[in-house]
């Protein structure tokens, strides 16, 4: 639990090392000094949404104001006053020539819960050993990630940008990724269950070493998408599939409905006898290794060329 007097001391510190008033920084969040000061005194503190303002102006990262974080205040360029518009009364722009300093958030070895982040951009990679429940992470950028060893429980991502990240060794259960790029992310011995994906975009996602189940996958984008040693389970895939590959699965409860079955392979997969198609269409290199692997083929009419 944050402590208004620890947070409050944190903040005039930081505030004290890039040299600006209360004032100042009250100009800079849009809210009176004598809000800044009531945190400063302990008596008051910032709402989750202020704090990420605030860490930007400060230059500090959002774990600066964790109890055991130890961290120096990154070196920032003093600030200048806003200045008014003259053509708004009630207008500010940054002064000619100054530019906000640009962070990178470190969300490593976090325990959050109830937490809005939305928006949220600049990771760069550090988002590891992490225990999160009910936070928010909509409209992000979140691309290019190494998460490794997270915990991640009915959180919402919805509309973020989550491509080129490895998601490894993690627990993914009850979240809401819909309509979010996934592109060229790989997911390696992790487990992902319970979720919806639904509008995502699986272009190029490959799911090696752990398990995918009961999760909505409506509407989403599957092209060059790999299940690699994957336990898929209780999953309906709906809509065209292309230049996918399924290799070393183990599938229970898997239908594929109204789907288009596009140079899909199918390799070394056990129970795929077990898959169940309903009015599905396949091409001729996809039924023959359909046809090999012994699947049920009721259900699959081929594609004309």
């Amino acid at each position: 639990m944050l402590n208004a007097k620890m947070i409050g001391n944190k903040i005039a510190e930081a505030r004290k090392k890039i040299n600006i008033s209360q004032a100042q920084l009250a100009q800079r969040l849009f809210i009176s000094s004598q809000a800044v000061g009531k945190w400063e005194r302990g008596e008051s503190m910032p709402d989750i949404t202020t704090f990420n303002s605030l860490a930007e102006i400060l230059g500090v990262d959002l774990n600066y104001f964790s109890e055991n974080f130890q961290s120096e205040v990154t070196e920032v360029t003093p600030v200048e006053p806003l200045v008014k518009r003259s053509d708004e009364s009630d207008s500010y722009r940054m002064p000619s020539g100054k530019q906000e300093k640009k962070l990178s958030w470190d969300m490593s070895r976090e325990n959050l819960v109830d937490t809005d982040f939305s928006g949220l951009k600049n990771l760069h990679e550090k988002f590891s050993s992490s225990n999160m429940q009910r936070c928010l992470f909509i409209g992000s950028d979140m691309s290019g990630l190494i998460l490794n060893s997270n915990n991640i429980d009915s959180c919402d991502f919805s509309g973020s940008d989550i491509s080129g990240s490895h998601i490894q060794s993690s627990n993914l259960s009850n979240n809401i990724f819909k309509n979010c790029s996934l592109k060229e992310t790989e997911f390696s011995r992790s487990y992902i269950e319970g979720c919806d994906f639904s509008g995502a975009d699986f272009t190029g996602v490959v799911f090696k070493s752990g398990g995918f189940g009961n999760n909505t996958i409506a509407n989403v984008v599957w092209n060059r998408t790999s299940f690699i040693d994957t336990h898929i389970a209780d999953i309906v895939f709906e809509g065209t599939l292309e230049d996918c590959i399924f290799e070393n699965c183990v599938f229970n409860r898997v239908t594929f409905q109204h789907s288009t079955l596009i140079n899909i392979f199918f390799k070394n997969n056990r129970r795929l006898k077990r898959i169940q198609f309903i009015d599905c269409k396949a091409d001729k290199l996809t039924y023959a290794f359909l046809k090999n692997g012994k699947a049920d083929l009721t259900g699959i009419t081929l594609l004309t060329a």
